[in-house]
């Protein structure tokens, strides 16, 4: 019973959904240095990546996908939990979103978490049956002697479309602003610092969403004007 208390409580579901939160953090943030090798003109690179990850990693990439999904799944379930605790200690709903100022961290990040998040994880679904499970092209990149996927060549492909375009980039704004109050909350319920930190903290998650949306909004539309010449 006094473990059933544990994992419920309010703190506890915050800790899991922060931890959950950060390991996804690192992922996309590490997905992203992967895929600035699309703004290489030489599709090997990125198709080597690819091949490493999904052929020569054995077993241990149905492990990590494994986990990720765990991950995730924990994270939208405490993050679910904890706004249905807030919607029930506070019924009232704020009849205009303001920009905090000073200590409080209120934001327009903060107060659409929840909605952006449920974006997010519908666009996983869109992403991975666009990419992963999408148009399968193979070719010999320098170097080896038997084909391997090239994922390049998809990826190329879907974006010469600017409703993809616009559509992805959209999306990544939304996960700017929902990262930008996420990482520094979850350092903030993981207790990392006192509150004299905080201010760090928040730069920190700030700075860190900026970067990582910036870096997916730039190359779905350097891919579209280097590649078709157009005009959204």
């Amino acid at each position: 019973m006094r473990f059933k208390m544990i994992l419920a409580s309010s703190v506890a579901k915050k800790i899991y959904m922060s931890i959950a939160g950060l390991v996804w953090v690192l992922f996309v943030t590490v997905h992203l240095l992967g895929n600035l090798q699309l703004l290489n003109s030489n599709p090997d690179p990125f198709n080597k990546y690819s091949y490493f990850l999904t052929e020569q990693t054995g077993e241990i990439i149905y492990v990590l996908e494994f986990l990720l999904v765990l991950f995730l799944v924990t994270h939208f379930v405490y993050a679910i939990w904890v706004q249905i605790g807030n919607w029930r200690a506070r019924p009232q709903g704020y009849s205009m979103v303001r920009w905090a100022h000073h200590t409080s961290k209120r934001s327009i990040g903060s107060v659409t978490m929840i909605y952006t998040g449920l974006l997010i994880l519908v666009f996983i679904v869109i992403h991975l049956i666009n990419f992963k499970y999408g148009t399968v092209y193979t070719y010999t990149p320098y170097g080896f002697t038997h084909p391997i996927r090239n994922l390049y060549k998809t990826v190329i492909e879907f974006f010469q479309n600017p409703w993809n375009v616009a559509f992805y980039v959209v999306i990544m704004v939304l996960l700017g602003f929902h990262l930008s109050h996420a990482i520094w909350s979850s350092f903030q319920s993981l207790g990392l610092g006192s509150k004299n930190f905080t201010p760090f903290w928040y730069a920190v998650g700030v700075i860190w969403a900026i970067v990582i949306a910036v870096g997916f909004v730039f190359i779905p539309l350097w891919i579209y004007f280097t590649h078709t010449g157009g005009a959204l």
